[in-house]
């Protein structure tokens, strides 16, 4: 099984690094060889005693998002600046709510699905037999699937199934919402403070779970004064 491309890559930088833009785009280059631009995906947390003065700073942030005039999100930062509980706790939620509704639109009407993967990887052992198009359109023709890509026709829906995530909604609530919340801290791979590469063996849902479970647990021993930074590929 093929290892999937990583779109969303978490950097971590020593405490005393003060990383600016092209330093992490720099080292996704240098270690996975993809350019990327920073990603804002991180809550700010508002200090306790100077949490009306620090809502408005950027001090020790990358690439901000205001709302308001209010910084509420980075691509990263200093760790003791970014709510990383809050931004776990947003995308548990989101999760929730999305799987739900799958379950609720698509699930109960449709048989379970072949996954994107097990395709591409006949592509990939006969890629004459069966080419990336082909491939590509064999998957989208399952009933489950056309109605995922269906979701997408509304403009005004809050709520979108990616097929690329068919394996971990047809794995259930608990396992999708785990992938979910993992995910916004942890993204698709992880370069740690000293250069090591993190990243899932393959595209299964088991070893992409079993990376977020490395990283999730590399990211807990991080220090206030060290950095995180979210790059997309």
């Amino acid at each position: 099984m093929s290892s999937p491309v990583p779109q969303a890559v978490i950097i971590c930088f020593p405490a005393g690094a003060e990383p600016g833009p092209a330093d992490a785009v720099d080292r996704l280059q240098r270690l996975l060889h993809f350019g990327g631009h920073l990603q804002p995906r991180f809550r700010i947390r508002r200090a306790a005693l100077t949490g009306w003065v620090s809502r408005w700073s950027a001090r020790h942030l990358l690439e901000t998002r205001r709302r308001n005039g209010a910084v509420r999100f980075a691509a990263g930062g200093r760790v003791g600046r970014l709510d990383l509980t809050a931004t776990v706790a947003a995308a548990h939620a989101e999760g929730t709510a999305v799987w739900r509704e799958w379950d609720r639109t698509v699930a109960k009407g449709t048989l379970r699905a072949r996954v994107w993967q097990e395709f591409l990887d006949r592509h990939l052992a006969d890629p004459k037999a069966l080419t990336r198009t082909a491939a590509r359109r064999a998957f989208e023709a399952q009933p489950r699937v056309v109605a995922m890509i269906a979701s997408h026709g509304n403009p005004a829906a809050a709520l979108r199934f990616d097929p690329d995530e068919l394996e971990a909604f047809q794995a259930g609530e608990h396992a999708f919402v785990a992938v979910r919340w993992q995910h916004a801290i942890t993204g698709d791979a992880l370069i740690t403070a000293d250069g090591q590469v993190l990243a899932p063996v393959t595209g299964s849902l088991a070893d992409r779970i079993r990376y977020q479970q490395r990283a999730a647990a590399y990211i807990q021993q991080v220090k206030s004064r060290e950095y995180l930074v979210a790059v997309a590929t």
